[in-house]
């Protein structure tokens, strides 16, 4: 078996379960993709690039006093956290479906969304102590380091020879969806003149539900690694 097909392999036994990849639309885009010879690795790069959009966003909104400009920032971060996600599915249909993965893949694959994670989740924390949350910063960060360590209970299963477990509820998907819904409310929330620490109590009661949920999601992933390996012949 070649290399390059054995990493094809790897990598579509490796992937997240997601409904989405089978729409045509991502289909459509991944062929548009394949065919301008857009490396799948670079799509992961990308993004690195849309949290980074949407961390900026959540800073940059905390600097505007004019209530439309929040709210753009808010709506902003909301669409580069979902271009995030587009990354994520995009990369890996390239890689799969038009046989564009590389050795390397796995680590485009994997460590993108850790430093995704990151940008997002501890930029939030920043975002809401800014406008008046006390202990934002601190949440932001205990957020983000939980996100990183479901991925590493997935990681770990993995390399221990057990099953692999998306499993939730705080699963990338569930993290984003949560965040993105926090910048859309923060945004009505700026539309509607409320006050400034409205937003911030949004974005710093998302990062709390998140980082109850990381903590849940690893216990989950661990309990089921732990029963896989108890129940090996």
């Amino acid at each position: 078996m070649k290399a390059a097909h054995r990493t094809e392999l790897n990598e579509s036994r490796t992937r997240r379960p997601l409904k989405s990849r089978q729409s045509r639309w991502a289909a459509a885009c991944a062929r548009a993709l394949a065919r301008a010879g857009v490396s799948p690795n670079v799509i992961s790069v990308g993004s690195i690039v849309a949290a980074g959009i949407a961390a900026v966003c959540l800073w940059a909104a905390t600097y505007f006093h004019s209530r439309w400009s929040q709210a753009i920032l808010y709506f902003a971060a909301a669409a580069g956290i979902q271009l995030r996600l587009l990354c994520n599915l995009l990369d890996g249909l390239v890689a799969v479906e038009h046989a564009k993965a590389t050795r390397s893949g796995e680590i485009y694959n994997d460590l993108p969304d850790r430093l995704s994670d990151m940008l997002i989740l501890i930029m939030a924390g920043y975002s809401a102590a800014a406008l008046g949350i006390r202990f934002a910063h601190e949440l932001g960060w205990i957020a983000a380091s939980l996100a990183v360590l479901t991925a590493y209970a997935r990681v770990l299963g993995r390399s221990i020879g057990s099953g692999i477990y998306f499993i939730g509820p705080m699963a990338k998907q569930h993290r984003m969806a949560l965040m993105t819904s926090g910048c859309i409310l923060a945004a009505l929330a700026a539309i509607a003149g409320l006050p400034a620490v409205i937003p911030g109590w949004i974005l710093g009661t998302a990062l709390l539900v998140i980082a109850i949920g990381c903590v849940l999601t690893i216990l989950r992933r661990l309990r089921r690694i732990a029963a896989d390996l108890e129940h090996r012949p």
